[in-house]
């Protein structure tokens, strides 16, 4: 059987191209996802609460692991990957953040990149939502049903005031006029459950005729004749293919280039891959964030911390599964903010999450009982890394390197980003309840210090990309205007690895604008049109 389009990897931009291209009934669409189903019945997938669960665990998670980090003492650093339907969507934090508008005036002011700017992009972003805030910005009527966290409490109270207090400003919506400053979040849950991409595009649209979605259906390779895409194989099957569209994100997809002949040459045939084409941006470019989490304790009972203890988890997962209502029914990332961490850069830098419990993502709490902590790094960090095959064998998986920390920018803003947390959890309107920090602690106080301890203790943001990256030039990988693979065709990377920038916040919303955008351009329809809306710019 042959189909139009087959489309690799059912993640948050292979479940709204899927949506888009298959609402043509004239066109036939195959969606091949490595992992597993999202069972409706999965409660480590569809309780926000849970997301600790699904992450490391290998029914869920690719569990990627960087090479040795030479700025980091030679550490691994773990990298969670959603390997299931939905994607990186059905285990990550359910933070919705386009990025700042000047993001996209930094993709639209490289040559040829112009039709990716804000005015070109926030269209798409509108289409994709319902979310609350100005309806300049905000869309009303989208698939992806956004819910603003509550942030209420004796603890989200006294991180509103302290930001205040450190001069900072609130903001009323961080993805509307203005970014800057600090805000409640909106999040991709809904009625008290995940609304992964798969939820939000797949499920209601499963019923079509021309839409098929098969699950643990490794992709292999990439089949060609000449220089043209005509399918792929899978378990030694080829499908053939009109187009095949890769939206693995911006590890596997630069990685199933490679594994299928298309990339640096010289890589290539070190580990006896023909090579189809030398497209040397394959893999390079990586981006990423990477964050610490400052962490206090607290001296009065006002945090989330029962909800950790094993015997409340049965009452908790109750709660949740039949009033879908409790401490299972958030993802506690309610509130937080965006902040310049110094007067040479024109837009934020740094962003926070506030938490109301001291807690690591994997469940892990420091000992003392009641704590709060924000999690904060910077955002566009200089440093650049790489994706590259190791082997010709599909199952081995690539070599990672971040160059986390390897640039005098990121170690600047990295000693800039601790104190500008550590301003705001210093004021008074914590001192009622602050119990002192536990995390990174008193004896790290100098740059050299702090700088020693994000080297033991950063852990990844979780928001690789750009590694597949759209531009014109020499070390670019993808047409904008069509977001096929330079000098290749019926090949094209709809997803996180597109990117020529990683922008300022979560990457999951900006990933589906991108795929939303690429569904018109494959399907040659005229884009939506351009709405050149004033934003807030810092002066």
């Amino acid at each position: 059987m042959s189909f139009d389009y087959v489309i690799v990897g059912g993640g948050s931009a292979g479940s709204a191209l899927a949506n888009r291209l298959s609402a043509d009934p004239s066109v036939k669409v195959l969606v091949l996802e490595a992992g597993r189903p999202d069972y409706p019945w999965d409660v480590f997938i569809h309780m926000p609460a849970a997301l600790m669960f699904p992450i490391g665990s290998r029914f869920y998670d690719w569990k990627y692991e960087s090479e040795p980090e030479p700025a980091m003492g030679g550490r691994r650093i773990y990298h969670a990957r959603g390997k299931v339907l939905g994607g990186s969507s059905s285990i990550n934090g359910m933070i919705f953040q386009r990025g700042n508008p000047m993001d996209f005036e930094r993709w639209g002011a490289d040559p040829g990149m112009k039709a990716w700017d804000f005015a070109h992009c926030l269209p798409y972003f509108k289409r994709m939502e319902t979310a609350s805030g100005d309806a300049r910005f905000r869309g009303k009527s989208g698939p992806l049903v956004l819910e603003r966290g509550p942030a209420e409490g004796p603890l989200f109270e006294a991180f509103f005031e302290a930001v205040r207090q450190a001069g900072h400003e609130l903001t009323d919506d961080v993805n509307g006029f203005r970014q800057e400053g600090f805000s409640t979040f909106d999040r991709n849950l809904s009625h008290g459950r995940r609304l992964s991409a798969a939820r939000a595009y797949l499920r209601p649209v499963r019923g079509r005729k021309n839409l098929t979605i098969r699950t643990r259906a490794f992709v292999e390779r990439i089949v060609f004749e000449g220089r043209r895409a005509v399918g792929v194989q899978v378990k030694g099957e080829v499908i053939k293919a009109g187009e095949v569209i890769l939206c693995g994100g911006a590890i596997n997809s630069p990685h199933l280039l490679q594994l299928s002949g298309v990339g640096p040459a010289e890589l290539l045939e070190k580990v006896g891959v023909p090579v189809v084409a030398d497209v040397p941006g394959v893999g390079e470019n990586l981006q990423d964030h990477l964050e610490v989490y400052v962490q206090h304790g607290a001296r009065r009972p006002v945090s989330m911390q029962p909800a950790l203890k094993l015997w409340r988890r049965p009452f908790i997962g109750a709660q949740w599964l039949f009033l879908r209502s409790g401490p299972g029914a958030s993802n506690h990332f309610e509130a937080g903010g965006f902040v310049r961490s110094n007067d040479e850069v024109a837009y934020p830098n740094l962003m926070f999450h506030f938490l109301p419990i001291a807690v690591r993502y994997d469940g892990t709490a420091p000992a003392g009982g009641h704590g709060y902590q924000v999690h904060v790094g910077p955002m566009y960090s200089d440093a650049r890394g790489t994706v590259r095959l190791r082997s010709a064998d599909p199952r081995v998986k690539p070599a990672l390197r971040f160059n986390y920390l390897s640039t005098a920018q990121d170690r600047r803003e990295w000693v800039e980003a601790i104190r500008h947390a550590r301003d705001i959890l210093r004021q008074p309107a914590f001192a009622e309840i602050d119990a002192g920090e536990l995390s990174p602690g008193p004896g790290v106080e100098t740059d050299e210090e702090i700088l020693e301890w994000v080297a033991r203790d950063g852990e990844t943001a979780l928001h690789p990309s750009c590694t597949c990256r759209m531009g014109v030039d020499d070390m670019s990988v993808l047409d904008p205007d069509t977001m096929k693979v330079h000098g290749m065709e019926g090949l094209r990377v709809v997803d996180a690895s597109s990117m020529p920038y990683v922008t300022n916040g979560n990457i999951y919303a900006p990933t589906m604008m991108l795929a939303e955008k690429a569904a018109d351009l494959i399907l040659g329809r005229t884009p939506l049109a351009a709405e050149d809306v004033a934003f807030y710019r810092h002066t």
